[in-house]
């Protein structure tokens, strides 16, 4: 999410475990090992919400992936089977962020020692928010920044291209202006969102099951010959996939993520076929991520 300071960035982020499932039986049983082992099993407490982990942007990278003498797990790992939600995305070390790549690409964390060897399991949701620039409100009407265009490049480009390809969708939030909570607009209700969203969820795991593959619970864990199995397009968005991969030159990472993306808006809207309306809807949360990229 990239917009000026004070437009909801964190708050929508804090909002999204309440319109995800609640954990599994089995799904609960290895969230509460990780914490046991990290020590954060607070009395022993268990909960069926999903983890929700916001570590400061000063955080080390054995904070974030795990470390320490006893190789102990990090945030990421924490975040299993929820969400991990970095705010400030640019202000958090390179290092630290690129540390991110293997565990968003094979979900789980794996640290290396001289005499061993330790995997944690990692399949999280990564939510990043970030301004648009240094000082916050670039494009802001009313706004020049004193560095002009570079100030917003130069603040998106300490993002490497290789993790800006690991996300899948890019949004802009604009500012929320005082009239806009003086005469609040009718919204969705948590619970409705939350209704879609489990069902789209059961749609995919019946797939799954019928396929063989019972351990595969959402279309993000699904391998690139799997997806490509079940998002296959129509004969419209064949064509329209075709095209956009031409022009804007998408990897190979990018195309089975934008398929994956595809599919889960065809399951919230029950349809059977992946069409070209939700593949231009992927792709166009894919081409502002793409720019950026650009930018790295």
């Amino acid at each position: 999410m990239v917009g000026p300071p004070g437009s909801g960035k964190s708050m929508l982020a804090a909002r999204l475990p309440s319109i995800l499932p609640p954990l599994s039986a089995p799904e609960l049983l290895e969230v509460s090992m990780i914490h046991s082992i990290a020590g954060q099993l607070a009395g022993g407490k268990l909960s069926d919400r999903r983890p929700f982990r916001a570590p400061h942007h000063s955080a080390s990278m054995a904070a974030m992936v795990g470390g320490g003498l006893r190789a102990r797990p990090g945030e990421v790992s924490l975040a299993h089977n929820g969400i991990l939600f970095l705010d400030e995305f640019p202000e958090f070390t390179p290092q630290v962020l690129d540390s991110l790549r293997q565990p968003l690409e094979n979900g789980e964390s794996v640290i290396a020692r001289a005499n061993h060897r330790v995997s944690y399991p990692a399949n999280i949701q990564l939510i990043a928010a970030m301004n648009p620039c240094r000082c916050g409100l670039a494009g802001e009407p009313g706004h020049t920044c004193s560095r002009g265009p570079r100030c917003q490049a130069d603040y998106q480009g300490r993002i490497s291209g290789p993790l800006m390809d690991r996300i899948d969708i890019r949004i802009d939030v604009p500012a929320v202006s005082a009239q806009d909570l003086i005469r609040p607009q009718p919204a969705e209700a948590s619970a409705d969102v939350a209704a879609r969203v489990a069902m789209a969820r059961q749609i995919q795991q019946a797939r799954f099951r019928a396929l063989g593959r019972p351990d595969i619970r959402t279309n993000s864990q699904c391998s690139t010959s799997l997806v490509e199995q079940v998002a296959k397009p129509d004969a419209g968005g064949q064509t329209l996939l075709s095209d956009a991969a031409e022009k804007l030159r998408f990897s190979a990472r990018a195309y089975h993520r934008i398929l994956k993306v595809a599919r889960t808006l065809a399951d919230l809207d029950g349809a059977e076929t992946v069409g070209r309306i939700q593949l231009a809807e992927a792709i166009s949360y894919r081409i502002a991520t793409e720019r950026v990229s650009a930018a790295a």
